[in-house]
């Protein structure tokens, strides 16, 4: 298995890559493209260069190792490690020059991730996870170890990206139910919300429709800080669908219990 020290050299590598590229075109007249007939879902020469980017240097790093990107779908996916990117998770925010999207690059290792990366570079900030601990460095300097914090429900931060995106009704209902419990609820903040769990600012996350490249990055991050990571029913997940993400582990379990009630 890869040393921590090289994962965390080749998270930042890229990184560096791809927020080369995409910062470039961030707050322009940038133009994008609708991906799907049925909805609001924009892409932007941002997302596709910096995908190109990322895809090129793991190729030429680790020729044997497989690729999913958002973008460009897969490649050789079956391989021992596997790299999954979103280069701009957040383009709606990207697109209204808001900083809270991400570039997020995560590794898998037989299928489970084990380190991640968030990348923020307008704020210059990195959250991040080399597989034994997370990490971040900022305009505010170096955290070594990222720890989640504890909360009561009736105390809970809570952020969900759009509560739009909850469609059928019993989605509905549970997102409710559990707005309704916590102390206040925010939206719009896509993968930076999860950061923030791992750094202690937000208690929970309850998101649905996830695709696997928004969520395999950030589960290192926040579960190396101590919190959860699972779907609604409490199982593993890394490959998107339902996902509840907390700080706290007795928080979490609280919220499973109340969740599978309903």
């Amino acid at each position: 298995m890869r040393s921590s020290h090289k994962i965390t050299a080749s998270l930042h590598c890229l990184a560096d890559a791809a927020a080369n590229i995409v910062l470039t075109k961030f707050r322009t007249n940038i133009s994008f493209d609708n991906k799907c007939p049925y909805h609001y879902d924009p892409v932007t020469c941002a997302d596709r260069d910096a995908e190109k980017a990322l895809f090129r240097i793991i190729q030429s790093q680790y020729p044997d190792d497989g690729f999913i990107g958002e973008e460009y779908g897969e490649q050789n996916k079956a391989a021992d490690y596997v790299w999954v990117v979103d280069p701009i998770d957040g383009t709606r925010a990207f697109i209204q020059g808001l900083p809270t999207w991400g570039i997020l690059i995560g590794l898998l290792y037989h299928g489970q991730p084990i380190a991640g990366m968030m990348c923020q570079p307008y704020t210059r900030e990195r959250f991040w996870s080399d597989g034994q601990k997370s990490y971040f460095c900022g305009p505010t300097g170096y955290v070594s170890t990222l720890t989640t914090r504890s909360s009561e429900l009736t105390e809970a931060q809570m952020s969900t990206t759009d509560p739009y995106l909850f469609k059928d009704f019993r989605e509905k209902v549970i997102f409710e139910t559990l707005r309704r419990k916590v102390r206040v609820c925010r939206f719009g903040s896509d993968c930076y919300s999860y950061s923030l769990i791992a750094a202690g600012q937000i208690d929970v996350v309850l998101e649905t429709g996830l695709q696997i490249y928004d969520i395999a990055a950030l589960i290192p991050i926040i579960e190396k800080a101590g919190g959860c990571v699972t779907s609604w029913s409490g199982e593993p997940i890394h490959t998107g669908g339902q996902i509840l993400a907390c700080g706290d582990p007795k928080l979490h379990e609280l919220i499973i219990d109340l969740l599978n009630a309903l």
